[in-house]
């Protein structure tokens, strides 16, 4: 028999870093960006939190002095914020400010971010001494995965809705105030309005170059955040080079799936985490071949959803006008 009160808690687990990365480049996409440097992003935001863990945790251990869960918590998420904002600056300089071809430069940042978490990983690991190639933060991980109360005293309904750590429960959040801010404030309007055509938003004195700076920035942070959870959270604070998957390319596949609207991003990515372990719940026996079937279904959903998209051809299920194209203002 199928056993959903174990399945539940892996989909959650395994849908927030998905639905983070979603929720960022939606933002993002609405301003007419189209940031292909998702993966890396959330690789810098990941490794840029296990840095400040790790330099916390190892303080801690050599001044004696005990760990605050608060500032185990702060630490890493600060520094993850910091390092998923750089990223978002350099590519606005590179896409606005330049002009840069905007497909060339999410994926050389795609490149980059990885190679940054890989390089600055293997260093940690060698300041460890460790005869594994990974990196242990545990009690910043237990930090991270405090639940609420009432979790394991309240049998299957504390283990299916009260039985995560903070940042899953902020990953919705963020996502539904996302939506709500694009579609019901003046603000979201206008960042609307630059995406689908910069030019009359700046006829009408919108500043394009802020909004796409800021819409940028901030859907980068958010992404971080979702790798920042899978490192903490998911992965129990153990820290491992190219350990991310393809999970980065996912969320942002996901923001065709939900057609750029945050709230519906939340069930999209529960299903896409349910479908991305699907196989592991479903008996194979030794065919592995059929196994390798299952580990298809995310990516054949994707395919299917993109052409029943593109056959409706509505308006409204399409993306920004102006996605991926750079703006001249002197073209106007």
């Amino acid at each position: 028999m199928f056993d959903f009160i174990s399945f539940i808690p892996r989909v959650v687990v395994q849908s927030i870093p998905l639905m983070y990365g979603s929720t960022g480049e939606t933002i993002t996409q609405k301003s007419g960006n189209l940031n292909l440097g998702i993966p890396g992003v959330m690789y810098v935001g990941a490794i840029s939190g296990v840095i400040g863990a790790f330099l916390y945790e190892h303080g801690c251990s050599a001044s004696g002095t005990a760990m605050s869960p608060v500032i185990a918590v702060l630490i890493p998420l600060f520094a993850c914020l910091l390092g998923s904002l750089l990223m978002g600056l350099l590519y606005c300089f590179l896409t606005v400010t330049l002009c840069a071809n905007q497909n060339v430069t999410g994926l050389a940042m795609t490149t980059f971010g990885i190679g940054f978490g890989n390089f600055f990983g293997g260093s940690l690991m060698k300041l460890t001494g460790a005869d594994v190639p990974s990196i242990a933060l545990t009690a910043t991980s237990n930090a991270f995965r405090t639940m609420l109360p009432g979790a394991l005293s309240t049998g299957w309904f504390g283990k299916v809705f009260l039985s995560y750590g903070f940042l899953a429960y902020a990953a919705i959040i963020i996502s539904l105030a996302a939506a709500w801010f694009l579609r019901s404030t003046r603000t979201g309007l206008q960042l609307r309005a630059v995406g689908e055509s910069p030019a009359t938003a700046d006829a009408a004195g919108i500043n394009i170059t802020k909004y796409k700076y800021a819409a940028t920035c901030l859907g980068c942070m958010i992404a971080g955040l979702g790798g920042l959870y899978y490192v903490m959270d998911y992965a129990n604070g153990v820290w491992s080079n190219d350990a991310f998957g393809d999970r980065g390319w996912l969320a942002i596949a996901l923001v065709i799936f939900t057609i750029w609207r945050p709230d519906i991003g939340i069930l999209s990515s529960l299903l896409f985490g349910g479908l991305y372990i699907l196989y592991l719940y479903i008996p194979t026996g030794t065919n592995l071949a059929v196994k390798e079937i299952y580990k298809m279904f995310p990516y054949i959903v994707t395919i299917v959803v993109l052409i029943i998209t593109s056959m409706r051809n509505k308006r409204e299920n399409q993306p920004p006008a102006h996605l991926g194209l750079p703006y001249f203002r002197e073209e106007r």
